[in-house]
Order: structure tokens, then sequence, then C-alpha cells
């Protein structure tokens, strides 16, 4: 079995935006992340109750704006009045939730790398991979910038394959559970994504067997980011983007 050809991402991506340095999940912080060089970012979509993909990373609103609740079980017409912004500093106030299509015009525009991790509100894992699916297709088209979908949650993973198989997708995992890698391959995955600490060499090796790439989530440190690089990871997704500079592409 032969990698996945056409891979979208460069080796560094700037988590959630800009990491820690403006409020995640926000135009705001994509616009910082670009600022200090990015040219890939993740983000986290989830649904709204009338199906409409935007970027939120937990299930409810309390910690990452002003609303309260599960962010699932309200209209978009809701959603889109809240302050996300606040919570971070009196700099962002006011900065809205954007919804995936505003973030696609934001990425297609300037020609950026996309890793969209589904969110799903819990027990929405299938429908909502398939309506990111069908709207990546929609908002990305023949651009030949398609993003990268990955997730915690295989059905999730199933429901954009089934949406939108031609985009790629990336199996997140916080533990090797018993079965990952088959798992991985069931889906049809061109990525593992782990913890970084799981991502020892014998794991990059098998993802790499696979014909996988092994990318890993979220190095702030610099020490711990050259012992990957060593490792031979395909990919690093931080908060440091003012730390760490993505011109510096690891020679692998």
């Amino acid at each position: 079995m032969q990698a996945a050809p056409h891979w979208p991402l460069p080796f560094w991506i700037a988590h959630r935006g800009a990491g820690k340095l403006a409020p995640e999940n926000t135009l705001a912080a994509f616009r910082l992340g670009a600022q200090h060089g990015y040219r890939a970012f993740e983000c986290d979509v989830k649904l709204s109750s009338e199906g409409i993909p935007f970027l939120l990373h937990d299930a409810t609103l309390e910690r990452t704006s002003n609303g309260q609740g599960v962010a699932g079980d309200l209209p978009w017409g809701e959603l889109a009045r809240l302050d996300a912004g606040s919570w971070h500093s009196r700099a962002y106030a006011g900065e809205p939730l954007p919804t995936l299509e505003a973030l696609a015009r934001f990425v297609l525009a300037n020609r950026y790398g996309f890793n969209i991790e589904i969110k799903p509100t819990p027990g929405q894992a299938l429908l909502t991979g398939k309506v990111v699916g069908r709207e990546v297709l929609r908002l990305w088209g023949g651009s030949g910038f398609a993003p990268l979908f990955s997730s915690f949650e295989p059905e999730a993973l199933q429901g954009a394959k089934e949406a939108a198989p031609e985009i790629l997708r990336g199996l997140l995992l916080d533990s090797l559970r018993e079965g990952w890698l088959n798992e991985a391959q069931a889906l049809g995955c061109a990525a593992v994504i782990t913890n970084y600490r799981l991502m020892d060499e014998a794991t990059v090796g098998s993802i790499h067997a696979a014909g996988m790439k092994a990318l890993v989530y979220t190095v702030n440190d610099a020490e711990a980011a050259q012992a990957l690089i060593a490792r031979g990871v395909d990919g690093i997704i931080t908060d440091a983007v003012d730390r760490f500079s993505p011109a510096q592409e690891p020679h692998q």
C-alpha cells in the first residue's frame, strides 16, 4: 500500500488558529496565526441545531463564549450573536463564532492548508461527519486545496467517508487502544494523529508501513519537537506559533 497522494498539509500546523495567543477557533486566531507565518491550521467543527457547521471545541459554550448550555442545541441565529472573544482578553471582545463557510473563504483566498477536526455534539457523530463532508465538497469544490478531516470518533470519520470519500481522513488518538491501526485502515485513513507522547519510533514505523502519515498534537516544547522530528513524524500541531517557525520544514 502506498502513501496517499496530494497530501494537503505542510509540516507545521497551528492549533485552533493561533494556539493560545488569540481566542481559539475564531477568525481573529487564524489571522494571527497567518501573521506568524503559518500556512496550515487546525480547527474544531460541530453542528448548530439546524445543521450549520461552525467552529467550537467544547460541547458546551461556557468556557469560550458568553453563552450557556450545549452549543448544538441552539440555532445558528443565537450562536452568531455570542461573544467568543472576551473570555480570552479585552482586545478580542465581541469576536464572534465563525461558520465553517466563513473559515473556508479565508483559507481558500490564501491557499492555506486546513485540518478540520470533526467534533460532534455527543450522539451526532455520524450525522456531523456526513454534513461536514457535504459542506466541504460544496465549499472547496475543485479548488485543489481540499482539507484533511480528522476525528477522535470513528463514526464521524465514517460519515465523512460516506459523504466525501475523496477528502483525506486522519484518525485522532489519545491512547493506542487495541486494534487502532486496523481501525484507521478500515476507515481508509491517510493519517494517524496521536498525542505526541504516544508517538515513539515503533509507532511511526507502524503507521508508515501501513502507508499513512504520522502526525502529532499538541507540541509546544522545542526539545519534544526535535525528538519527534528525529523519529520521522510527518507533521506537528502546535500552540506555540510564536516560538516555532513554520518556514523551517524538517528534512526527512
